[in-house]
């Protein structure tokens, strides 16, 4: 059903002016998670020493969804009274444009709880995927449902500890789901299931789309290892042993050049594989980077990623990918996330700082830091077409001038 906003979103909409603006970007939308390469990287610019201007604010319910950006809208996620809730906004005013919820349990075991996937846009169509294996396709425009349907119930595929958390990857005219050890693959235009894997735990990875051997292929976290496969029939191509605390396989697997880097907190630390072989080569493998929700970022020869769990002082910091060889520390992060701009890391801190500075193997000086939101914040900031942005576990939603 489509519901009228609510009580708790009437007063969202005010325009608040925070600080003084000077930024210039190049236009570009971010319609998945990790921005149009599946890379976490924006190919906008920011102006060094820019001073951001929030430019609206919004509620979108408890959780941890970052956002899509296309066509002029914002699409993001949450959850309020055992409802989860699909937002799309008005990039520019931040007016609800369309909302659609549906019955799901708050499931905050150990957190907030709330929605924890990332809404993808694709071909006029936006998919979803919750933690209980609600799968929805939403026309962009309007919020029609085109098709829904429940692949856990309908697959009986277990479900890991703390639900589902990957967002869809739209691969042609399939759609990719980390439901199941190594995915499930649906028609994205009826939402039939293609093929699916055996009934072991997911992991909580998006996953991450290469070529190999003319074949697309993706790269994804499941419960007990990080495994290869082909999109198109589910084979599996390899598979890497990684057993973590609690099965959490979160941060998104790296592919680049033949090579895959891989990343889990709660001590257990990160890997470089050299794939070819089931399983891989192990290049070298380090307790200098665990990416304990949000992956790395990799820029030339460096990876930069937040290192450590959440309440035992995490760091953002700057390793090799050749080696693992650490290059810097930044304390001040928090268990944030980190976007990239051009030339600007953009990191929005664990207590709602956002700080901005120029990318560098050399170390990390903030040219920009603003108090942008309170509570906790552990979702990936975004700038797309001249706004940055992002949100705190309850659902505060701030939209920060970079135009």
């Amino acid at each position: 059903m489509k519901n009228k906003p609510t009580s708790m979103m009437k007063h969202t909409l005010a325009l608040i002016p925070l600080l003084t603006l000077a930024a210039h970007v190049s236009a570009a939308d971010w319609p998945h998670w990790r921005g149009p390469s599946h890379d976490g990287i924006s190919p906008e610019t920011i102006k060094p020493g820019a001073v951001p201007k929030v430019l609206w604010k919004a509620r979108a319910g408890t959780g941890f969804s970052s956002f899509s950006v296309a066509g002029g809208r914002v699409y993001t996620m949450g959850n309020e009274d055992d409802k989860d809730t699909v937002w799309c906004f008005d990039a520019a005013s931040g007016k609800i444009v369309w909302s659609h919820s549906y019955p799901a349990d708050l499931g905050d075991k150990y957190f907030e709880g709330g929605t924890t996937g990332t809404p993808t846009v694709d071909g006029g169509m936006v998919f979803t995927l919750s933690r209980w294996g609600d799968v929805f396709c939403f026309d962009a425009a309007s919020g029609r449902v085109i098709w829904s349907r429940n692949v856990q119930k309908e697959h009986d595929i277990r479900i890991p500890d703390w639900g589902y958390a990957g967002s869809p990857l739209v691969s042609g005219d399939i759609l990719l789901l980390n439901v199941g050890e190594s995915g499930t693959a649906l028609d994205k235009k009826s939402g039939k299931t293609l093929w699916t894997s055996k009934n072991k735990d997911a992991g909580y990875s998006t996953p991450t789309p290469y070529v190999a051997n003319g074949k697309k292929c993706a790269a994804f976290g499941s419960g007990r290892t990080y495994v290869g496969i082909e999109i198109a029939t589910g084979a599996v191509l390899w598979a890497q042993d990684w057993r973590t605390s609690y099965g959490v396989n979160a941060a998104d697997a790296i592919v680049h050049d033949g090579q895959c880097f891989i990343s889990s907190g709660y001590e257990k630390g990160c890997a470089l594989l050299k794939l070819g072989t089931n399983p891989p080569a192990l290049v070298w493998q380090s307790r200098v980077m665990r990416n304990m929700m949000s992956p790395s970022i990799l820029v030339g020869d460096h990876l930069y990623g937040v290192d450590g769990n959440e309440g035992k002082k995490p760091a953002l910091k700057c390793i090799e990918w050749a080696t693992g060889k650490e290059k810097w520390s930044f304390p001040d992060s928090g268990a944030g996330a980190i976007t990239i701009a051009g030339d600007q890391l953009v990191l929005l801190g664990e207590k709602g700082e956002l700080c901005i500075g120029r990318l560098s193997p050399e170390g990390f000086q903030p040219g920009t830091r603003a108090k942008v939101l309170g509570g906790r914040c552990w979702t990936v900031p975004v700038v797309a077409n001249g706004r940055l942005y992002c949100r705190n576990a309850a659902g505060d939603v701030a939209c920060v001038g970079v135009k």
